[in-house]
């Protein structure tokens, strides 16, 4: 008997996706295809993974500190931290010490006398020094940076100079090491972050010093300068006047633009052989090369006496700075109570260690080779710490070869990639970076919107200085919102294609196309990831931008690692989907390199919006926010776009919009009911109340009021209800103080009349006018008892001038162009 065919389920083929015929009817080949199929499980967790590691290397690479020792415990050749912070607590408590107060003159005395008492228990070996030095009147002209354009004049600037060498050894003397820093502050703080932390450090770095240098072959000396936060005029007096300058061949400087953390490298050279040997010796090294690519542009406002060493006595060097709690530069909460544990422990450890290590040195170049070795440029030294414990330092002429290689190589890959694929490949890789500037332009878009639509809304412009946690609600996740956003329809666009690609492949079955086309499509925005790395390194190589090593990290280890695991080669052999080892080892080593040092920048851009507005009123209140918008965007499409790329095989998209909302959503709620308040009691808003007397109308009936200001964005609503005196703000009233202009601010002249005379009031008389070939003027500037004072002069008009006088009169020469008519107008 013949059975019957069975029909049930039991005897059912085998699925397409594992068994398609080929042309040939009597042959069957098996095409297996892993489904194109992805937890959504297994990307959140990545996710997870990937943010907490990030964390985790900010944390170890700025917020890990040394434990602080006592003098017990650091002995007399040691750093003691509770030994400096009693230099610091005394410092502050003088209260706001800027140059000419009473309170300097106090801060001088006690460096002077803790400077004898180190001089009183050196080695016996050991020569110290101490020399309070007076700088005459002088005139301070920079060539670059924040002080372009101006002349600083100034005098009576009192130093304290200590220098240590060993006794028996009189040539050290001729070469010596400078580490130098400034004991004013401004008029509105204590200064324990700038600078008082720095002196106190170099305080206990002379002591211990002390302890060690007759065992040196170079001197070192520690200067405690006055006039800095007046315009570098302590660092320029000390080189142009002191006759110990001259035997300066290396020049550190400490400066601090926050309070506390870890004081960091961020300016060395030119010449690379002080980060060279820091790197070789510090205990806890900490430095970034982009640091100084950022400050070197120019988009941070400010200046160190570093640039003087550089710029005017043609010294190489380094220039440290504390840059934790930067919104409290400069304002009333740069108070000692915020200097954290660890922090002087952490610079003087390191500081110690270069100095003996240098003093000791044989070979100190001078400051004239250094220059002539980095005449190219190709000698300066790309730098960058690993978790705070190592330092790599190359130079840029290695640099270069590197980064070309790469290049080169990429490039060739690339080539050979798309030959082997043809056309297809081609268009496809045009798609993919396609997909690349859709999500920059999503991600940018919808940060930058949330960026103008909040000061609209909030009491503050910058609502989250306080509490910097914000930024993550508030433009990271509208950024992750519209780069995923982007990618997708970059994913669509290319699936199509692909699609159709595939379709003229009869031989495989409609299900094993669709899923090869997803496979497909995975891969190409992975690989597309690589190529705004490889253009960024391209740029960063041509224009020598030191951080361009981020580039070269974000590029060959994502790419070594897809090539090692993913590539095939033979375009013949069908897709898989990509490996969560491929993500895992080509992520690892960018995020060690990379994702501290984008956090300290994010924090530091938060931080500078305290003091944005230079000029108060002069820029938009939306324009802070947008900076910040723009670099969050641009980190995030930099370092997810290898992601993102597994997202589209996942379930996970609709859970990643669900939870960015919601994020964004709770913050913004958090912003706008007052939960989470802009300024708090350690981080408030910087606010300037001045006494004006106008003298510009009359000077016989000089107008006096008071004006209230902010470098804050933002109204001054809520100040003047506080202070409730009457005062009315608005834009009709531009203020000119000479060295910046306020065009928002509020102003009151109740009461104003009280605390002044019109005997205070500098007066300019014009003692001759000549008129020749050029029309010279000589203006006399009675000062009277002004301590400081700004004088602006209108070079379009002025060929020259020069300064003569004493300390209260000056004679001021103008030099003018016949054609030229010459007003001058005082406003103190």
């Amino acid at each position: 008997m013949r059975r019957k065919p069975q029909t049930g389920s039991s005897s059912a083929p085998e699925p397409e996706a594992e068994q398609e015929p080929t042309q040939n009817p009597s042959v069957t080949t098996p095409w297996v295809v892993q489904r194109p199929q992805r937890s959504p499980f297994v990307w959140l967790t990545l996710l997870a993974a990937i943010t907490y590691s990030c964390w985790g290397v900010y944390h170890y690479q700025f917020e890990s500190l040394p434990a602080p020792l006592t003098p017990d415990q650091a002995g007399k050749r040691g750093f003691s931290e509770f030994s400096a912070r009693k230099h610091v607590k005394v410092l502050t408590q003088l209260g706001p010490h800027p140059v000419a107060s009473e309170a300097i003159t106090l801060a001088q005395q006690y460096v002077l006398a803790e400077a004898e008492e180190i001089k009183k228990t050196a080695h016996w070996e050991v020569d110290v020094e101490v020399d309070s030095f007076v700088a005459k009147t002088g005139a301070n002209q920079m060539k670059s940076g924040l002080f372009k354009g101006k002349t600083l004049v100034y005098s009576d600037l009192n130093h304290i100079v200590v220098r240590i060498s060993p006794k028996y050894s009189p040539i050290s003397v001729d070469n010596a090491v400078l580490v130098s820093s400034h004991i004013d502050t401004v008029f509105s703080t204590g200064g324990a972050g700038d600078c008082s932390s720095c002196v106190a450090v170099m305080l206990e770095l002379a002591r211990g010093v002390s302890q060690w240098a007759h065992g040196f072959k170079h001197a070192v000396i520690f200067l405690f300068n006055t006039g800095e936060e007046e315009g570098l005029n302590g660092a320029h007096s000390f080189i142009t006047q002191h006759p110990w300058s001259s035997t300066i061949r290396l020049a550190i400087d400490l400066e601090a633009m926050g309070i506390g953390g870890k004081s960091g490298i961020f300016q060395a050279g030119p010449h690379p052989w002080a980060i060279e040997n820091y790197a070789a010796v510090a205990k806890y090294p900490s430095g970034y090369i982009i640091g100084q690519d950022i400050f070197s542009s120019g988009a941070i406002k400010s200046a160190t006496d570093f640039q003087v060493y550089k710029e005017l006595a043609g010294l190489s060097g380094l220039d440290f700075a504390y840059s934790d709690n930067s919104a409290v530069y400069h304002t009333k909460n740069d108070k000692f109570e915020l200097l954290q544990l660890g922090s002087l422990q952490h610079l003087g450890e390191n500081m110690l260690a270069f100095l003996l290590r240098v003093a000791a040195s044989s070979h100190l170049p001078k400051a004239s080779t250094m220059e002539e070795e980095d005449k190219t440029g190709l000698s300066s030294a790309i730098y960058f710490d690993i978790l705070g414990m190592y330092m790599i330092v190359y130079r840029q002429r290695f640099a270069r070869m590197l980064h070309n290689s790469v290049i080169a190589q990429s490039l060739l890959i690339w080539t050979t990639s798309l030959l082997m694929g043809g056309y297809p490949a081609a268009v496809s890789l045009v798609l993919s970076c396609l997909s690349v500037i859709l999500m920059w332009t999503f991600a940018l878009s919808f940060s930058v919107i949330v960026a103008f639509i909040i000061p609209l809304i909030s009491s503050s412009p910058v609502p989250y200085v306080a509490n910097p946690w914000l930024v993550v609600g508030l433009f990271a996740a509208p950024a992750l919102l519209g780069a995923l956003t982007g990618q997708y329809l970059g994913y669509l666009v290319l699936h199509t294609y692909l699609a159709n690609a595939y379709s003229k492949k009869k031989q495989l079955s409609p299900a094993i196309r669709a899923d090869l086309v997803k496979l497909e499509a995975e891969r190409w925005l992975y690989k597309a990831g690589s190529i705004q790395w490889l253009i960024l390194l391209s740029l960063g190589t041509y224009y020598r931008i030191g951080s361009s090593y981020l580039a070269l990290a974000w590029l060959v280890p994502p790419a070594f690692a897809y090539g090692f695991l993913e590539a095939t080669l033979s375009p013949v052999r069908l897709p898989k989907p990509l490996k969560l080892a491929t993500l895992l080892i080509g992520l690892a080593v960018p995020i060690v390199l990379s994702a501290g040092v984008f956090i300290r920048v994010a924090g530091t851009i938060i931080g500078t919006m305290v003091r944005f507005d230079r000029n108060p009123g002069g820029t938009p209140d939306w324009l802070g926010n947008v900076i910040l918008a723009v670099f969050v965007s641009a980190v995030m499409c930099l370092t997810l776009v290898y992601l993102l790329s597994y997202i589209h095989l996942s379930g996970a998209k609709r859970l990643i919009v669900l939870s960015t909302c919601a994020l964004f959503c709770l913050s913004l709620a958090l912003v706008l009911s007052g939960t989470v308040p802009a300024f708090t009691k350690d981080t408030s808003r910087a606010v300037n109340v001045v006494h004006v007397v106008d003298t510009t109308r009359s000077i016989e009936d000089p107008r006096s009021y008071v004006s209230l200001f902010s470098s804050t964005p933002g109204k001054l609503t809520k100040e003047v209800e506080l202070i409730n005196e009457g005062f009315r703000c608005g834009r009709d009233q531009v203020f000119d103080f000479v060295t910046f202009t306020v065009k928002y601010g509020c102003w009151t002249e109740d009461d104003s009349d009280s605390g002044w005379s019109e005997a205070d009031i500098p007066i300019m008389h014009v003692q001759s006018d000549t008129q020749g070939i050029e029309r010279t003027t000589q203006v006399l500037i009675d000062t009277k008892g002004s301590l400081r004072w700004s004088l602006a002069i209108n070079m379009d008009e002025i060929r020259d001038f020069a300064f003569t006088g004493t300390i209260n009169c000056i004679i001021l020469r103008f030099s003018l162009f016949l054609s030229c008519d010459c007003t001058t107008t005082f406003l103190s």
